[in-house]
């Protein structure tokens, strides 16, 4: 056994039995000690940007892509965000032990679904440092402890936040070894992860670029709640609003091109493009958008040619492709044909069509009248995310603490033997 692996299985070891003493701390002990996490993330915003300054001038030196850097990026004001969003994460309801459902047999026995935590989740994360905080106050909310892996770009502040963390635990008497980070950028320490390190991991969430995902799914032993990229789109209806229509392309578009929820296609409607397209286009263009449109778009608006690659990237920079299409029909089609399944939205009037909208777009997330943007685990009240499932099981949408729990059945008798 090389060293690496008996490293590997003893951080499993040490996740695992703090996983069991976690089981038996009391909500309120755990809402103390994520209080204590925000205080000390709050108090060290300073140091922990000093670090990202370390990740991101290496970054630029070796070259990355703005928005790559914009994702690794920590300024002051997002360091003291990570502090707030574990200070709502610490505010919320305790999911563990919450009684999902309850009912009685006519025999007298009375059964309860009981929300549980899930145990060791393993953690395998690229550039967004913010990861780290997020996924450590989620888990020790839901009562799990986590394994960590972030990327080497991301490598001193990964380190900066877990330490404060990691302090935090044990100012409130918690097991430090409820959060750990893996201390080696070495590849196989991935492998040895997707294994599940002998039995220790329960479940493995990804968290990064396609290729990662691709090579947790393929080689993962366990299960893994899976976050595909980001293909959305904002499909304008013929009966947009035309200044709510301009509003949320934009905003869905530029607000931060760099996130999973920035809006990659416009779609729409044939009926409205001459009259709708070119003031979104020129807001777009005033913003510092790239337009890429098809034959119809550009016949309205001058742009460049889109190709099929097009309606398949997920471009992560100031860059917009343009269909337009001949109703709510196609715009469905097309979203179905080239979207992840990850977040979608229809802007119109028409409270019919945005109803089919939202009943038959089968993605994570569907948004009528709102910018795609909305993508986010702090903008549905968890406080943070892990990520955002595309998934069908388990978990689907953003992965908060609730998220993070299964279930047992509890089963209350006075004496009732089976016939």
């Amino acid at each position: 056994m090389s060293t690496l692996e008996t490293e590997m299985l003893e951080i499993g070891r040490r996740a695992r039995a703090a996983a069991h003493a976690l089981r038996l701390i009391s909500s309120d002990e755990r809402t103390a000690a994520l209080r204590a996490i925000a205080a000390r993330l709050h108090a060290q915003a300073r140091a922990i940007v000093s670090a990202n300054d370390v990740d991101v001038g290496a970054a630029e030196r070796n070259g990355l892509g703005a928005a790559q850097i914009d994702r690794l990026r920590l300024n002051q004001e997002r360091a003291v965000a990570l502090a707030e969003s574990v200070a709502t994460i610490a505010a919320q309801r305790d999911p563990v032990g919450a009684i999902a459902e309850d009912w009685t047999r006519p025999n007298g026995l009375r059964i309860q679904r009981v929300r549980t935590p899930i145990g060791v989740i393993g953690m395998i994360f690229e550039s967004r440092p913010n990861v780290a905080a997020d996924a450590g106050a989620l888990a020790l909310r839901s009562g799990n402890a986590v394994i960590l892996r972030g990327g080497s770009d991301s490598a001193a502040t990964v380190a900066a936040i877990v330490a404060e963390l990691r302090a935090a635990l044990g100012e409130a008497g918690l097991p430090q070894d409820a959060i750990q980070i893996v201390p080696t950028q070495d590849r196989a320490a991935v492998g040895l992860m997707l294994t599940g390190l002998g039995g220790a991991i329960d479940v493995i969430i990804p968290r990064g670029g396609k290729s990662l995902v691709a090579r947790v799914q393929s080689e993962a032993r366990v299960p893994v709640f899976a976050h595909l990229e980001g293909i959305c789109h904002t499909y304008v209806h013929a009966a947009a609003d035309p200044a709510k229509a301009r509003a949320i392309v934009v905003n869905a578009k530029m607000r931060r091109v760099s996130v999973c929820g920035a809006t990659e296609t416009l779609l729409i409607d044939d009926a409205i493009a001459a009259q709708l397209l070119p003031p979104i286009a020129a807001a777009l263009r005033e913003a510092g958008c790239q337009l890429r449109g098809d034959e119809a778009a550009r016949a309205v608006m001058p742009m460049d040619a889109a190709t099929e690659e097009d309606w398949r990237t997920e471009y992560l920079a100031p860059m917009l492709s343009i269909r337009v299409v001949a109703g709510i029909e196609q715009a469905m089609a097309h979203i179905a044909r080239y979207g992840s399944q990850h977040t979608d939205a229809i802007v119109t009037e028409d409270a019919v069509a945005a109803a089919r909208f939202l009943r038959e777009v089968d993605s994570a997330i569907v948004l009528h009248n709102a910018s795609t943007q909305f993508a986010d685990g702090g903008e549905f009240g968890f406080g943070g995310e892990i990520g955002i499932a595309t998934g069908r099981l388990h978990a689907r949408g953003p992965v908060g603490a609730e998220q993070l729990t299964t279930f047992k059945y509890v089963i209350h008798g006075d004496g009732q033997i089976r016939p």
